[in-house]
Formats: C-alpha cells, structure tokens, sequence
C-alpha cells in the first residue's frame, strides 16, 4: 500500500521511543484517519515526502538534556511553518518544541507520574471546547517540564502542581501536550485528539477498509509482472490467509499457496487447516511435510532469537525448493513471496531513537521481520504490513474469509518453539504441550469466552515439580496458561477467569496428560511482558 495513494489526510507520527507511541497511530486510525508513526530521526526528505497534513512528536524515555538526545531534522521547523502543516507534541515531544524553537526545559521540581489532574486556563486552541476552570484527569509521566516558552507561545492548561500540562502557538500552528491523551487512563484523550483534528486541523475522515482493498489490488498488479508467479506461505491463520485471499483476487490462479508443517503446529492443526482451505476458501494449496527438516536444526538450541532465525531460514529454504519445483511444471520459476506481516510486527522488530541503532527498541524479531535472511532469492509481497490486527480482520469481512477464520486466536510464525522454552525437541515437550494447549482452548470454546479473548495458549515450562498422583509421590513436569485482552497486540491485558473454570482446567490437563502434574496461570500484562513467553 502506497501512503500517498491513501484517501485521507496523513498523520504522521514521529517516534522518539514512548511505549505508546503505536497507540497514538491506533487511536487517529480508529477517527477514520490514516496515520503512520516512523523514526523520529527520519530525514526531512522521508517526512515531507509523506506529505502529511498534521506531525506528531511522540513521548519517550529521554531528556532534552542530553547530549544524544534525539530530535527531528535539520530544517523541519522551517518546512512544517512553510506549508503550514500542524505539529502536535506529546510529553517528550512538547519539550522538543519548546527547546527547540528557544524556550526553556527544565528538571521539574516534582516529577509528574500516572494519573494527575489538569485545569484548562485558557478556552481556546486545543481546549476551543472547554471552558476555563474545567478540569480533567490525564495520565502524567515526565520528569522534566517546560519552564519559559518560546515567544508566541501560551499556556492552555496547568496540573495541579502548577506545570504546564498544554501549550500552542495558533499562528505558526505548535501545539503540545505534556500528558499522553492516547491512554484509556486519560478518560477525556480521545475527546481532545478528535477536537484537535478535525476542529483545529480540520481534516478529512477518509481512511475506509475499502479504499485500502482497492489501492492494495492496484500495488499487487502494478508490483507482479503478468506472466509472473507467486507463492504464499500459508498458517491457517488471520494474517496469512488474508494476505492470500487479497492476493489471488489480484492475480488469481497465478498464486500458488503452500502450508509447511514444520512439526510445531497445534493438536491436529494440519488436517483442521489443509480441510478449510479446500472445503471454504477453494484455494490450491500444497502441504509440504518438513517436519524433520525444521527439528533437526532445532536440537539442542535453546535461545529463543536462535530458534526464531532458524526457523525463518528453514522456511524460506523450503519456499525456494517450492520455487524450483513451480519452474520446472510452469516453465517459469515464481519470483514473489507473500507474507501476513502487520504492522505491529514491523514496529516491534525496529530499534530506538538515542541507542545507537534507529527507532523503536527491538523487543524480539519477528520471522516475517527480523528473522529472513538477507540471501533469500524471492522478493516479498507484504499487503498488510501497515495495518493492525483488526483492520486485517475489516479487510478479511469485505473479502468474505469465513468468520471462524477471521476470529482465530493470533499464533507465532514460528510455532510452539517459542512456546517451549528451552530445547523443543527435548523428551515429549511437544506432544504434552500440544495436549495441554487443546484442552484449554476446547474449555475456553466451550465456556462461549473464545471471542472475547484476544489470545490464549499453554506454555511448556523447563522445570519439573514434586506432586502427589494416585497416592504414589510424582516428579512431573509444569506448565502454563495464558490469556489476554488486546485491541492490537501492542498492549495487552491478562484475562480475569473464575477460579472455578480454572480450577476445572487444572483438573482436566492433570488427569488427561501424562507427565503433568502441575498447572500455572500467568497473569502479568503486557508491558511489561511481551504476550509470548520467547
């Protein structure tokens, strides 16, 4: 998808390293607003070819203060006054602004951290729609504060401590907030992003599933030659069967899908999949049985960014040898690859601003990310890669993907080996997890809470625990439960059941899996754990 192609004006987010910074491109997306978040160093060639309407500086972990910290470019202040494009700075981002442009940053007298409240001082600007005197709760976290502001500044609200909490400069279009109005722990956020864009900013709500589905079909056509090929690598999952479902209605029989089981899959997760790719989405599909390819590579690794590499590699080996076999039957070897990359995989997998490498902290590689090797003879096709989970589900509904598909649960590329911690092919791991895994989610299913979790799975713990079993004294091994809430996996919450349904569930995998005496739930969010345990 090309950002310029979009019907909608652009904002663009310039990241300097916040933990929320993808909730303000996620929040704007959710106003029917196209939004983009990139490397707050980013040169100003990248940012003013994107050519947006509005910037918004995000929040992070730095100070003005120091010597590394990061900044936008060279010439942006110039660039955004010229064509009037509106800037809005968020916590760390309003403190760039104001030094910037000649103020003063302070270390604050008393640190500003988790909820606070502010007074609007001024109705006017970003508070046009509050009258002075209001006052509201918003979610604080900074340490430094705005001391003197640059001329034509003026402050438009103060916490209760006597901080700036808002500022703007009408005529040259500055504006900033030094609390993050992106969090549900700011009650009225959205409320003041929306009056800042389409009152202030005065903005067109064009951002529509169905434009995107229009201008992706476009890209695929003008990208693949018409005589050329392309495999799709297919889980069974949301992401990859989307991507093959928009592909194949861009260039129809010329995609040729492939589903690998590489010995990592769920409880009977390859006939379930091979039987709805051809009984509900008729589509041609070749199962390649590398079960022992991926294994024996895997023996003895332990570390899980090692797993991750190797499996990428693996696969993409196997599309290769897929590749070679397609030439020799078409006379033509197939030149594309399809992939379910989103976006939060492509945010996930990028370095931040002031540690030395780009953009935001890479928290794990992700295989459709990090995990290719730089080798690899056929070029990607990644129709997704700027989209979140629920938009990828909107675009699977217009594209009539059966429900039970598009409600699935999200599954890791590289299966239950980040799920095993340790080594995967050690003993029975697998096969004990794989039965523990399918009798909490068929329990979920059955308790009607599937759908309003957004993912659930077991984990194979390498620990063994003392346990008493038909009256003899046991030594088996632990596992782990997880569930959790998300809009789209960039944040998450831990799913609250009730003690009897865990209680049933415990009962259940202890008395049905061998080897198991013990069962543990993990009810940490994410942050600061990531969903996946590896």
């Amino acid at each position: 998808m090309d950002p310029k192609a979009v019907k909608s004006d652009l904002v663009l987010i310039l990241d300097y390293g916040s933990q929320y910074t993808h909730l303000i491109t996620r929040r704007i997306r959710s106003l029917s607003v196209f939004s983009l978040c990139i490397s707050g160093t980013s040169s100003l060639s990248t940012i003013t070819g994107l050519n947006p309407k509005v910037v918004i500086l995000s929040g992070g972990p730095h100070s003005v203060h120091s010597l590394d910290s990061p900044s936008f470019p060279s010439g942006f202040i110039e660039w955004v006054c010229s064509n009037r494009v509106f800037v809005l700075g968020i916590c760390y981002g309003l403190q760039l602004l104001v030094q910037r442009l000649g103020g003063e940053v302070r270390v604050g007298e008393k640190q500003e951290y988790g909820r606070m409240e502010i007074e609007v001082v001024q109705n006017s600007g970003i508070f046009g729609g509050k009258m002075v005197g209001d006052r509201q709760i918003v979610w604080m976290s900074h340490g430094d504060e705005a001391a003197q502001l640059p001329e034509g500044f003026e402050v438009v609200a103060r916490s209760q401590q006597g901080s700036v909490a808002a500022v703007e400069d009408r005529e040259r279009r500055f504006y900033g907030l030094q609390y993050h109005p992106e969090v549900t722990h700011s009650p009225e956020g959205m409320d003041t992003l929306r009056y800042f864009l389409f009152e202030i900013c005065g903005l067109n709500p064009g951002w529509k599933m169905e434009d995107v589905l229009d201008e992706e079909i476009k890209v695929i056509k003008g990208t693949v030659g018409t005589d050329d090929h392309v495999i799709c690598a297919l889980s069974g999952g949301v992401d990859s069967t989307v991507a093959a479902t928009l592909v194949h209605k861009a260039i129809g029989d010329r995609l040729h899908c492939v589903f690998v089981d590489n010995g990592l899959l769920r409880y009977m997760e390859r006939e379930r999949v091979m039987e709805t790719f051809e009984r509900d989405l008729h589509l041609p599909v070749t199962c390649v049985d590398a079960r022992d390819q991926f294994l024996s590579k895997l023996k003895g690794v332990v570390d899980p960014e090692m797993k991750r590499k190797i499996i990428g590699k693996e696969f993409i080996d196997i599309f290769d040898a897929f590749a070679q076999g397609l030439e020799h039957k078409l006379g033509k070897k197939p030149a594309y690859l399809v992939q379910g990359t989103l976006y939060p995989d492509v945010i996930e997998s990028c370095p931040p601003p002031g540690t030395g490498r780009n953009h935001s902290h890479t928290i794990k590689s992700h295989h459709n990310v990090g995990g290719l090797p730089k080798d690899m003879k056929l070029k990607l096709i990644e129709p997704l890669k700027l989209l979140f989970k629920d938009e990828v589900r909107q675009l699977g509904k217009i594209l009539n993907v059966p429900e039970p598909f598009l409600k699935r649960h999200p599954f890791p590329g590289p299966g239950l080996a980040v799920r095993v911690l340790g080594d995967v092919t050690e003993g029975n791991a697998l096969d004990i997890l794989r039965q523990v895994d399918e009798i909490f989610i068929q329990s979920i299913k059955d308790a009607g809470l599937y759908d309003s979790i957004w993912q659930a799975f077991a984990v194979f713990l390498p620990v063994k625990s003392v346990g008493v079993q038909g009256d003899q004294r046991t030594h088996s091994h632990v596992v782990a439960l997880r569930a959790v809430t998300s809009q789209d996996g960039m944040t998450a919450d831990w799913y609250n059941f009730e003690h009897k349904f865990l209680d049933d569930v415990a009962r259940k995998i202890c008395n049905s899996v061998r080897d198991v005496n013990r069962v543990v739930q993990d009810i940490t969010s994410k942050p600061p754990s990531t969903i996946e345990w590896e």
